[in-house]
């Protein structure tokens, strides 16, 4: 686990020193799972022992890695007899095998796929407790990251959830993996956390808005969001003076799911001058034309967007470089798609702890490509600071 002093300074470190610490962290724990499995007990559980062999403290080691060198504390034991597979005797250089692990763990890999890797690649023979004991220990420092400070305002914050389906009771259930990724002052994004819970909802929505709150977020400027039914309530609870733009490639689809084949094209086509209008007004003029074509045929689609014009309409206010970045859910959906490819071919989760360890660490690898700031972020920064001077400004002196 991350020492109580990680996250005091975790602001203060880049991504790639965090993914450097998580690294160590995670090969200090994988040697821990293997001494479990070398005496046959975990940790102050000695009342299973079964051996006259006992922990012998620890000696320091330097390994390096692609991220630099970095210093663990391998395990003793008083009998001298245990030999670490994950970091051998005499070996400092461990350059590659965090790449394997993230790809090992990200994407779900079967426990015997896991031996027959290790063994393939560097010649380790491992047992299925051991690998089972390695990813289960890996869920206290999921939990640190899922309760790490974040910072009191972002601009930006995109929001919306991904479904999959899981073993639970015997039975097979749906479930959503809640997703946030907010784009901070200094132009980064990053994912703030992830929740995993029952169909996606407004009240477990409520329920993570409230947990950025707790974890420091007092202010957020503009939310992208799909067009979950009570959305606008969940967030206007917990942030009410946060901007709402709904995610307009959403409501697309949600127009188009009821239009005849024939027409969808056409559809499709009469929808783009309602979101290309050069402001808002001009906009409802394009919906008014929209609806003398189509409103007798299709006036669940007028409905949809009369309904929803105030939150569909938030990003006419803004210059093309914010309107761009906020209009859709484009960047979370991005996000989505990568995490994706790590269940693919997997119909069904056997827990909801393999999916937080399988998005966890696929976030870890997604988000350590993301060392740039958002293209134009200096203007689009300078045009925030005149529409919020208020609430952005003492973060900006």
């Amino acid at each position: 686990m991350f020492s109580s002093s990680f996250y005091n300074f975790i602001t203060d470190v880049n991504l790639i020193d965090f993914i450097s610490l998580l690294f160590a962290e995670t090969i200090q724990e994988m040697l821990e799972a293997e001494m479990d499995e070398h005496l046959g007990y975990q940790k102050h559980e000695t009342q299973k022992k079964q051996t006259s062999n006992s922990r012998n403290g620890k000696s320091k080691k330097n390994i390096i890695s692609e991220y630099g060198e970095q210093e663990i504390a391998v395990p003793r034991d008083r009998e001298g007899e245990f030999e670490p597979l994950v970091v051998k005797k005499h070996q400092s250089n461990v350059t590659g095998i965090e790449d394997q692990m993230i790809a090992l763990y990200a994407k779900g890999v079967r426990t015997r796929e896991i031996q027959d890797h290790l063994q393939n690649l560097y010649g380790i023979e491992v047992s299925s407790t051991f690998i089972s004991n390695v990813t289960n220990k890996i869920i206290p420092l999921i939990k640190e990251w899922q309760n790490r400070p974040l910072q009191g305002v972002y601009p930006v914050v995109f929001l919306d959830a991904i479904h999959f389906k899981l073993k639970q009771d015997g039975a097979i259930v749906n479930k959503a993996a809640y997703m946030v990724i907010g784009i901070d002052l200094d132009g980064c994004k990053d994912v703030l956390g992830m929740w995993i819970g029952e169909n996606e909802s407004s009240k477990f929505w409520l329920s993570v808005l409230n947990d950025l709150k707790n974890r420091g977020v007092q202010d957020i400027l503009l939310t992208c969001v799909d067009n979950l039914t009570g959305f606008t309530e969940a967030i206007s609870a917990c942030y009410p003076l946060t901007e709402i733009q709904k995610c307009i490639v959403h409501q697309i689809r949600n127009s188009t799911r009821f239009v005849s084949y024939k027409d969808l094209k056409k559809v499709t086509a009469d929808l783009k001058p309602l979101y290309k209008a050069v402001n808002e007004e001009m906009a409802l003029v394009e919906l008014d034309r929209f609806e003398e074509t189509w409103g007798s045929k299709y006036p669940l689609i007028i409905r949809s967007w009369r309904n929803n014009s105030d939150e569909l309409a938030t990003f006419f206010k803004y210059p093309a470089e914010i309107r761009k970045i906020i209009y859709t859910t484009n960047i979370i959906e991005s996000y989505h798609r990568q995490l994706r490819k790590v269940t693919k071919g997997k119909n069904i989760l056997p827990t909801d702890e393999s999916l937080l360890k399988m998005r966890y660490l696929a976030t870890m690898d997604v988000t350590r490509k993301w060392t740039g700031r958002v293209q134009n972020w200096g203007q689009m920064l300078l045009q925030l600071s005149v529409f919020f001077p208020d609430r952005i400004g003492q973060y900006l002196r």
